[in-house]
């Protein structure tokens, strides 16, 4: 016979009731209790029953997940890494057209949504608040009735950006704004420009229909053209910063002696463009714990307030954008990140506007390629 939730009890000191909160992320546990209950669920292996929770609750274990912006990529991975080891199977749901969403969870019987787009549809939203479905947001998108779990936009955007100041950069230029889901990003940009004193003009500042590659690259084209070009480029994701680098090369200029590029996102990819890109990485693991955590917890106790979880990023300087001079190789991602509280989220009365959990932010600075060591992808 397999480890029991009274096997757990048992071993971490507390009622079953307890562990069975702790499971489903309700609130009301210590975390003093908390922490116990973790342990002595690692200790023994334990995991949930679908079938018999299915029977017992009428939910099916399934988490839906939609992911439609490339800078989440590496949180939707770490989802399914999070939601299996609570005992969740994750379906996840094919990306919808740009710049919006599929309804494809429709089809299956999810126990809850995690909507991963920086521009959550407001007709989408309605249905599923109104149906009560369970829903945590993930990247920039916002709405006051919902959990969400993401980055401080305003304050990644402003890191880039003054890493690009700090190499001496002053022409710098954005790819991928726009009035709506960017809005924060740029508005990040501005903040760290006008700190510097200085006043980019218009031009520089370029929207794109979709965060990929392709409109990167006719964007940076654009830019450079310009005159003058600018001597850095910000781009709101990975694949906007590879196509920005390609149109670089294309025009003849070296990156990042003539033009510095950074990316945002942290997907795989950057590491193996040359040069490699520099970018920031929002802390993948700690979205995804806490997201998962945030949905189970809705899912069991559907009255709880929205609430706001904002997790880490850090700055990770490449060959696109390298280290100031004197800098020091950063930590990782992993190393820097602190643990997030499961369940416990403080959160405010339900019609207003959610809480904001801030986990501790450690910008990266240095890169052992910009320290004169091998020029190898981090």
């Amino acid at each position: 016979m397999g480890v029991t939730l009274k096997d757990v009890a048992r071993l971490a000191g507390v009622s079953a009731k307890t562990v069975s909160n702790v499971v489903n992320g309700c609130p009301g546990v210590s975390d003093a209790r908390r922490r116990r209950v973790r342990d002595a669920i690692g200790q023994l292996g334990y995991r949930p029953h679908l079938a018999a929770r299915h029977l017992r609750t009428g939910r099916t274990g399934l988490l839906a997940l939609v992911v439609d912006t490339p800078h989440l990529d590496e949180v939707a991975r770490a989802i399914l890494r999070a939601a299996a080891q609570r005992g969740h199977r994750v379906v996840v749901a094919p990306r919808g057209p740009a710049r919006g969403v599929t309804t494809a969870w429709r089809d299956v019987p999810a126990d809850g949504i995690l909507l991963g787009t920086d521009a959550p549809p407001r007709d989408v939203l309605d249905a599923e608040v109104t149906a009560g479905t369970p829903l945590v947001l993930l990247g920039e998108g916002r709405d006051d009735r919902c959990d969400r779990v993401g980055v401080d936009m305003v304050r990644a955007a402003r890191d880039a950006t003054a890493h690009l100041l700090a190499l001496g950069r002053r022409r710098i230029a954005a790819i991928g704004a726009d009035p709506g889901p960017s809005r924060s990003r740029t508005a990040g940009y501005r903040q760290a420009l006008r700190r510097a004193g200085i006043d980019a003009p218009a031009a520089y500042v370029r929207a794109t229909a979709r965060p990929e590659r392709t409109d990167g690259y006719h964007a940076a084209r654009s830019l450079l053209a310009h005159d003058p070009p600018p001597d850095a480029i910000f781009c709101y994701s990975d694949p906007l910063a590879v196509g920005a680098i390609r149109a670089a090369t294309d025009a003849g200029l070296r990156v990042p002696d003539d033009v510095a590029v950074i990316g945002f996102g942290g997907t795989e990819e950057g590491r193996y463009v040359r040069p490699s890109l520099s970018t920031v990485v929002p802390d993948a693991e700690v979205i995804a714990r806490a997201a998962v955590t945030r949905i189970v917890a809705r899912i069991a106790c559907p009255d709880l307030p929205p609430a706001e979880i904002v997790a880490p990023h850090t700055v990770l300087p490449r060959e696109s954008a390298p280290a100031p001079p004197g800098g020091s190789r950063p930590a990782s991602p992993r190393e820097s990140a602190p643990e997030l509280p499961g369940g416990t989220v403080r959160a405010c009365p339900r019609g207003s506007v959610p809480h904001r959990e801030t986990a501790p932010h450690t910008p990266r600075a240095g890169d052992g390629a910009a320290a004169g060591g091998p020029r190898v992808p981090a």
